[in-house]
């Protein structure tokens, strides 16, 4: 029997038609496409999770025996499926591309991407045409999922299959660390770049099914500013991939115009986005390039949707193939065909040899992919991945060639053309790094095979030396802190500064580890430098003085009396309102060194617009309104839309505006934590006026007299005016509002300062 499927437009539920197709606008975001989509705070849900919130995925992870593991892992990477066959009856190289895709998503600016979720088997990730079969990847994977469940996340295991796969090829790795947990839906916040789904400008339209393959994308897109040969040229922020539905670069060079060493300036910006130097650079991409081979022996018009558009009876799987057996010696994925070296399933050198011993002419794939092949007819050639006793020429991609034409990556393949050893060691460093950047630092990692060094992109803090503080201990120093002359406003601003760094993206950041007193950190224009260095300065003699009496036996670290001091002016702040409270406070962070922080890698931790502290840099263009790069950064930090707005409310009225204006701090009381903050944003006996034509800073006004009451900023203003977000203002404004807005500002408060306290934990996974 047909299932009973309703005309195209109608609602299955009855009711009026809207026109279109299922699904198809008029949407809220048709009709509102400005509108601050707060609900992206509340994305991933726990009830989305089938494991529940018991579940502790760290414990889980334990219980594995990892060797068993990778011994599964090995075994099948050798075999070959009927439906999916491997190339050279060897699934390595395939899983490492599954594995480096999945990874190769992070970027440096927000730490969002990378392989900590296993995002790549969600949307928009699974459908770029850069994953193309990346998805017979994970299901041939399956059968190994299947038999540890929830033991093994998606996140580890397909990163553990990149792993065990270079290993059985005789590359040595330089280890492996679990604990990445699996997401349970797509994440919608992640802003991915300009162009439309199929890598076009808005209004232009593919003309195959393979949505988002290269050869049918624009020369250039809007996410690009200029042209190769331009000195400003540059990509926008916090993007990473030259294009829509890319990883990194096209590989037939900018918009698949076949020129190497534009394709070399696209690879040093992608790569650098994901904080990648030059050698690491080249040591991924010649190393990557060692096994496998690429595909493109069928037209891209012909391959079918991608698994997001795919039918029904395909069951997730998309870019079916119609040519032939559809696999095989006719797979189709980037549309470029052949290998890089004559052994594409062992570690050797013989790609950096062959892209220098030879000179290379362009030419065309099957498919119609820009490629190079040598000149030499004595050049050696590769085995067919599936026909017995076939030959073909060697091939190189422009991005390949881009290594030897432009200088910089020239001196360094010729470093490891002298030496396979540290071309070996550099790979080996810097897969490592790009498999594990976003899981923080060290005590997340989960396993035997974490490495025992220390490395500098981990971010370290040294491990816990001495007795913490007590109750007795902490009550003093709180007593010395509130009698030391430093405000509240001083001390609040100064903990947040700290802590607020944190992302929850790459857990990269926080308070841990006394990074403000530390460059970059201190020296930012959002920390003002100069109230932190009296904070600082003030909290140095009291620390001195406590580590000095108790003879070095117990100690307090400056990262934990910066929170302190915050927690206790928080305290006299409630109090001064009429509301006793204890902040909670947890000692045992310590303090790294200036040695063990990289400077240019923190400095990106550096906000360009922080709506907490009425922060906005006037020297930068935005695309965006400041209250969307304010929902970016309460995202980053993990924050429900209420610990959003009690935060925003407490620290107005607590008066930690970056630079002491008075934007938003709504009240007569400065310094008390009061809920006037509300209670004025929501009153009806005044009204808002803008004071500039942008619409960017506005006054309060007696509705009666017009006399200017307070002043404000978008941010201030929008817990008024987006829907959602007043509906919260109005239960802390109540006049039963007072007490409950301490409470949940000290609970989100006490939040954000732990979000860092990995080392409290292993389970503190996700």
């Amino acid at each position: 029997m047909k299932p009973d499927i309703p005309n195209r437009g109608e609602c299955p539920f009855g009711g009026t038609r809207i026109g279109g197709a299922i699904g198809s606008a008029p949407t809220l975001e048709h009709w509102w496409p400005n509108r601050l989509k707060v609900e992206l705070l509340h994305r991933d849900p726990i009830e989305a999770n089938p494991l529940g919130k018991d579940f502790d995925y760290a414990e889980a992870f334990k219980t594995l025996d990892l060797d068993a593991v990778k011994a599964d892992i090995k075994a099948f990477l050798t075999t070959s499926v009927e439906w999916w066959p491997s190339d050279y009856g060897n699934y390595g190289p395939q899983m490492i591309r599954m594995a480096w895709h999945s990874a190769g998503t992070y970027r440096r600016a927000d730490g969002r991407g990378g392989a900590g979720q296993a995002m790549q088997r969600f949307a928009p990730i699974n459908s770029w045409w850069d994953n193309g079969n990346v998805d017979k990847s994970r299901r041939l994977l399956w059968p190994i999922k299947q038999k540890y469940g929830a033991a093994l996340s998606w996140a580890d295991l397909i990163v553990l299959a990149g792993n065990c796969s270079l290993e059985i090829m005789d590359f040595p790795t330089f280890g492996f660390a679990g604990g990445r947990v699996d997401a349970w839906e797509p994440d919608t916040a992640i802003y991915w770049g300009p162009e439309g789904w199929n890598g076009k400008k808005p209004g232009e339209t593919a003309p195959g099914p393979m949505q988002g393959h290269p050869n049918q994308m624009v020369t250039r897109t809007l996410r690009w500013e200029g042209e190769p040969t331009d000195a400003h040229y540059d990509l926008e922020n916090p993007l990473a991939a030259s294009h829509q539905a890319l990883i990194y670069v096209d590989p037939e060079g900018p918009g698949g115009n076949g020129v190497p060493l534009d394709s070399a300036r696209d690879i040093r910006t992608t790569f650098s986005r994901m904080a990648m130097n030059d050698e690491e650079t080249v040591a991924l991409i010649a190393g990557g390039h060692a096994f496998g081979k690429s595909h493109g022996m069928v037209s891209p018009g012909k391959i079918g949707p991608a698994p997001e558009g795919a039918p029904i009876e395909a069951m997730g799987m998309g870019w079916q193939n119609p040519e032939g057996t559809g696999f095989a010696e006719y797979t189709m994925t980037n549309g470029i065909e052949g290998s890089w070296t004559p052994n594409p399933t062992k570690w050797d050198n013989d790609y950096l040899i062959n892209l220098f011993k030879f000179e290379w002419e362009q030419t065309k794939s099957p498919a119609g992919a820009i490629q190079w092949k040598p000149k030499n007819p004595d050049a050696p050639t590769t085995p067919d991945a599936h026909r017995e006793g076939v030959e073909h020429p060697l091939m190189m991609m422009t991005s390949d060639l881009a290594l030897k034409e432009d200088p910089e990556y020239r001196k360094v393949c010729e470093k490891f053309l002298n030496d396979f050893d540290a071309f070996t060691d550099a790979f080996a460093r810097a897969w490592f790094k790009l498999v594990h950047r976003d899981m923080g630092p060290k005590s997340r990692y989960l396993g035997p095979e974490v490495p025992d060094e220390d490395l500098l992109w981990q971010d370290p803090i040294p491990a816990l030396d001495h007795e913490v503080v007590d109750e007795i201990d902490i009550a003093s120093l709180k007593s010395q802190i509130l009698g030391s002359g430093l405000t509240v406003s001083e001390l609040v601003s100064v903990a947040w500064s700290a802590a607020s760094t944190h992302r929850v993206s790459d857990k990269r950041g926080g308070a841990n580890g006394g990074r403000i007193a530390l460059e970059p950190q201190k020296s930012w224009d959002v920390n003002n430098p100069a109230r932190v260095a009296k904070v600082l300065s003030t909290l140095e003699g009291l620390q001195k003085g406590f580590n000095d009496l108790n003879a070095g036996s117990k100690k307090i670290s400056m990262a934990d009396l910066v929170v302190l001091a915050g927690s206790a002016a928080i305290e006299r702040a409630a109090k001064d309102a009429g509301v006793d409270v204890t902040v909670p406070f947890t000692p045992g962070r310590m303090d790294t060194t200036q040695e063990n922080t990289d400077i240019e890698q923190f400095d990106w931790l550096k906000p360009v617009s922080d709506g907490f502290r009425n922060y906005h840099r006037e020297d930068i263009v935005y695309n965006v309104p400041p209250e969307q790069m304010f929902l970016d950064r309460a995202a980053l930090l993990s924050l429900t839309a209420p610990e959003w707005t009690a935060l925003v409310g407490g620290l107005r009225v607590l008066d930690t505006n970056w630079d002491g204006s008075r934007h938003g701090v709504f009240t007569d009381r400065p310094g008390v934590l009061t809920n006037d903050f509300f209670t004025n944003l929501t009153s009806m006996s005044m009204e808002w006026r803008k004071t500039d034509e942008d619409g960017m800073s506005f006054t309060l006004n007696d509705r009666k007299s017009g006399a200017v009451m307070f002043t404000a900023t978008r941010c201030d203003l929008i817990f008024g005016a987006n829907a959602q977000l007043r509906q919260i203002a109005e239960v802390y404004a109540a006049n039963d509002g007072h007490v409950r807005l301490v409470k949940d500002f000290v609970a989100a408060w006490t939040k954000v300062m732990m979000l860092d306290r990995f080392d409290l934990s292993s389970s503190s996974q996700g």
